[in-house]
């Protein structure tokens, strides 16, 4: 034994028994190239992708520690955008499941990601209330905007145009010019937050969701296309455009804040409301790919689905109802029949936008996604409240569409918080309980193997020989099953009140259960006569009964039996005798009640754990405090000693699972990864596994590694990870919405670009001491009159002896391209005039053109007033404009000749095959097979 006790580290092993986690959206992806089979859900800090078909879970998608809060597929269906709680954005890719692009832009969690047309931007909306573009494919960000005073709910691009129209609680719909980067238009017709919005009918609609029973339908009416390009004269556009600019009608509610009408692109005019079914807020609005349904749900368990009629569709209602107005008028005028009554029939709302049916889950709808697939039939997949998924299929062309619920993943999880849990005593089975069933789970393939019905479990163990299960439940009752068969064997009503806790008698042949009628109870195992076989089968006896003053809240055997620990309601825990049931010691100090308890496996120690945040550690023998340990930031909530140990293991409301050693009363580790209150956990009783379960739905598993885990460091690494998180917060106002001065630039400063900056730095001092060594080296040679040789620097070599100026530029080559802007806004001007001098040597090689000139022109915007009234830098600038202008017009025109000869290819191969290329053919394809069915049904019909 050395100096240091060693402690081997615990690490987290696994996330399982969660389907969905509430925060984010459940969205369908396309994987293998099938669409409408996969959907991809957040599960706490990662992204299950679940096969609903099989309902297996087929890739993880991991995250680092914030919680998953928004989902969006690109276009391409290869890649998906993930966003979490602490503002960052990560894309992975679906073929290989790594995320190798981070964006950090956001000081908040994002609200929402909208990838542009093509799949090469993405506007993420945040709850700091900006919105920032972000090029996926340069990986860095494009620019933030700034506008909205609350957070943002939605962002959408335009498809024909350079636009983006984003909604938020703050009421407003803000439309913003891109090629500008600023907001033209606020729309403000909103008495409440806007939670939704769609663009439907070829983008000429706008139909947002508010906090009441209407969604409000807007026209949009481009005024680039009802000018004429030739005059810029703004009277030509008023005049070309009455209606449009009169049309911003006050009574409506539409109060328009807008500039001068030649600074406007499009005008926005209310067209009227569909109303909802829902008496409350819309929760989620949302349109499927071909902009024929579009969808919305409340905070209920109902999905309302409108379809968006097509130009020919109405023109036929619109038909129908003028003959019907005609047959009307003809039977009311009593002219006589040869005349034709004129007949005036309007177009409402409703004739062009119709509800199609309602979709019921069986739970509260946290989200949905849908999806048409090439039959018609329209299929849609909930994450509900209830830790569930939910996929419904429906074909909404019928007259009055059925929704049929064709696929639903739950054994993976239980529907409430798992509230016991236990170990089999082989350390392979978990058991599991929650509100309404028990399940068991296979330890290493995390595999449910057993789904039981039960009542509210709040207490669970293992029979000894692992075949049966009891359980203590919130009536009171007693309910034991066999695993084998997964029935329940008997149900005996035990306690008055709920029944807190049990515990295993040493020596395996009964047990004590505690609950909230005041009373302990000793139970004894028996073998009875079943009435259903021959043979018989487990069964509980009660042989004694203790009764107290007091509720009990937690009760505990010593491994040698001989006494008894009693948790009580007014704060105390009683130690009696097993034997006579005589009292022996009383244990107070605990200023709430103790919530759990246990005793060590050699019976010296008792360690309890109160709602008031303290862990005591007393000895059994004489009932004395040996120290109080301030354990949690909230209610201690279960406490459990490593078998054959003195350490133990304290789970809190704080979310953290800690290890305390009882000897020294030395925290050990924290296992930090659960988002919400932590309700229980158990040890394998080899003491190599812990399992803990949460609020937040999830189970997870921890591990015991071999690796030796020393205090000192345990203490130097949590400072470190400190120092990190105040890193990242150092620049943040203290009011929300209020800014220090604007932050223009897209990113963020996080420990990544200061590490970066830091590694430019050491590049840059590396630089001058070698170029001052070679110096050196030139005048010894000119002074000794021979070659002398030069030692190399160790770094260099390492990068296959290059040049120091080389070494610099695989620096800049190894920082993030989202991290770049960042890392050299940290980076000190005294560095800078040698990076130019650099940039001019790498640009005049042709080295890495792009990126050189990206740090380049970053490096002028900043750093403008110095470098322009640095005289020495005067000829580096000079030289630097005529090396980019010539080189960057080489690249240029690199590009340009590839384009070309890629389009020549194309149209080539076009010519060859007599087909369209690329997207295009697949479409058409798709449209041909649906005309022939058409064409089929039709004569099916006909014949």
């Amino acid at each position: 034994m050395g100096l240091t006790k060693q402690y081997l580290r615990y690490v987290a092993s696994a996330v399982f028994g969660i389907i969905g986690s509430q925060k984010g959206n459940i969205v369908f992806v396309t994987l293998r190239g099938e669409k409408g089979r996969y959907v991809a859900v957040p599960a706490c800090e990662h992204v299950f992708i679940w096969d609903l078909r099989k309902g297996e879970k087929i890739l993880i998608l991991k995250g680092l520690k914030q919680e998953v809060t928004c989902l969006c597929p690109s276009p391409d269906g290869l890649h998906l955008a993930v966003g979490y709680e602490d503002g960052s954005i990560r894309i992975f890719s679906l073929l290989s499941g790594e995320g190798n692009v981070t964006f950090n832009g956001h000081k908040a969690a994002i609200t929402t990601l909208k990838y542009d047309q093509l799949g090469g931007r993405l506007a993420s909306g945040s709850k700091d209330t900006d919105i920032i573009v972000w090029d996926v494919i340069n990986e860095s960000g494009l620019y933030r905007l700034k506008g909205h005073k609350d957070a943002i709910t939605q962002a959408l691009f335009l498809r024909e145009k350079n636009l983006l129209v984003t909604s938020g609680k703050d009421t407003t719909v803000k439309w913003w010019d891109l090629d500008t980067q600023h907001c033209f238009k606020t729309m403000v017709g909103h008495r409440t937050e806007v939670w939704g919005l769609v663009l439907v009918s070829e983008e000429k609609r706008l139909i947002t969701g508010a906090s009441d029973s209407e969604l409000r339908v807007w026209d949009i009416a481009y005024l680039q296309e009802i000018e004429d390009p030739e005059e810029p004269d703004p009277k030509k556009i008023k005049g070309s455009s009455p209606g449009i600019q009169d049309t911003l009608e006050a009574e409506d509610g539409t109060f328009e804040m807008d500039e001068a009408p030649e600074d406007r692109i499009l005008s926005c005019r209310k067209a009227g409301s569909i109303m909802r079914e829902g008496r409350d807020r819309v929760v989620n609005l949302a349109v499927e790919k071909t902009g024929r349904i579009v969808a919305c749900h409340g905070t209920d368990s109902v999905l309302e689905l409108f379809c968006i009629l097509s130009k020919e569709e109405i023109q036929k209602k619109m038909d129908k109802k003028r003959k019907k107005a005609r047959k009307k008028a003809k039977l009311h005028s009593c002219k006589g029949e040869e005349e034709d009554p004129e007949v005036n029939v309007e177009m409402s709302l409703q004739d062009e936008i119709q509800r199609v049916t309602n979709i019921k889950t069986s739970a509260k709808i946290k989200s949905f996604d849908l999806i048409h697939s090439p039959q018609g039939e329209l299929k849609a997949v909930f994450l509900l409240q209830n830790n569930l998924v939910e996929l419904y299929s429906l074909n909404p062309s019928l007259p009055t569409p059925q929704p049929v619920r064709t696929s639903r993943i739950t054994i993976g999880g239980h529907r409430s918080d798992v509230r016991t849990l236990s170990f089999s005593s082989d350390n392979i089975a978990v058991l599991s309980a929650a509100a309404d069933s028990i399940k068991i789970w296979n330890r290493s393939t995390l595999q449910c193997i057993r789904t039981m019905t039960c009542e509210y479990a709040l207490c669970s163990f293992f029979v000894p020989g692992d075949r049966q299960v009891v359980i203590g439940t919130k009536t009171g009752k007693l309910q034991l099953y066999d695993l084998a068969s997964g029935n329940l064997l008997e149900t005996i009503d035990a306690h008055d009140g709920a029944l807190w806790s049990m515990s295993l008698s040493p020596d395996q042949r009964g047990f004590v259960s505690g609950g909230a009628d005041k009373s302990v109870k000793f139970w004894d195992f028996e073998l009875v006569k079943d009435e259903n076989s021959t043979q018989k089968r487990l069964s509980v006896k009660q042989t004694r009964t203790l009764q107290l003053d007091e509720d009990v809240l937690c009760v505990s055997y010593s491994p040698n039996q001989k006494l008894l620990a009693v948790s009580l309601l007014d704060c105390t825990v009683k130690i009696f005798y097993v034997d006579t049931l005589k009292f022996f010691l009383s244990l107070y100090g605990h200023k709430l009640p103790v919530i759990c308890m246990d005793i060590s496996y050699d019976g010296a120690l008792i360690a309890t754990g109160s709602a008031d945040r303290n862990v005591k550690i007393w000895g059994l023998d004489f009932g004395d405090c040996h120290k109080s340990l301030f354990a949690h930031d909230d209610s201690v909530m279960y406490l459990q000693f490593v078998p054959k140990s003195h350490l133990f293991f304290t789970a809190g409301k704080d979310h953290k699972i800690k290890q305390w050693d009882a000897d020294k009363f030395e925290h050990i580790q924290t296992l930090e990864g659960h988002h919400q209150e932590i309700w229980c956990l158990a040890v394998s009783p080899s003491g190599d596994y812990v399992v803990s379960s949460s609020h937040d739905k999830s189970l997870r598993l921890w591990e015991r590694t071999r690796e030796p885990l020393i205090l000192e460091e345990e203490r130097e690494m949590e400072r470190e990870a400190e120092y990190e998180e105040s890193v990242a917060k150092e620049d943040q106002p203290a009011v929300p919405g209020e800014t220090q001065g604007d932050s223009y630039f897209t990113g963020k400063k996080t420990i990544e670009t200061v590490k970066a900056a830091e590694r430019i730095m050491e590049a840059i001092e590396l630089y001058r001491e070698e170029t001052a060594k070679m110096k050196e080296h030139k005048a010894i040679c000119k002074a000794a009159g021979k070659e002398v040789p030069l030692p190399t620097n160790p770094i260099l070599m390492a990068y296959g002896s290059i040049s120091p100026s080389a070494y610099v530029l695989e620096i800049f080559k190894g920082i993030r391209s989202s991290e770049l802007e960042e890392s050299l806004l940290v980076l000190p001007f005294s560095y800078v005039p040698d990076i130019l001098k650099l940039f001019n040597e790498f640009i005049q090689l042709g080295s890495d053109v792009e990126l050189i000139c990206r740090c380049l022109f970053f490096l002028l915007r900043i750093h403008f007033g110095q470098i322009t009234s640095n005289q020495m830098l005067v000829p580096v600038i000079e030289k630097l404009r005529e090396t980019t202008i010539s080189k960057v017009s080489q690249v240029r025109d690199v590009i340009g000749f590839n384009m070309a000869g890629l389009d020549y290819l194309k149209r080539e191969c076009e010519a060859k095959s007599e087909v369209m290329f690329f997207a295009d053919a697949a479409s058409h394809l798709e449209e041909k097979k649906r005309k022939r069915k058409k064409r089929e049904k039709l004569i099916l019909t006909l014949t």
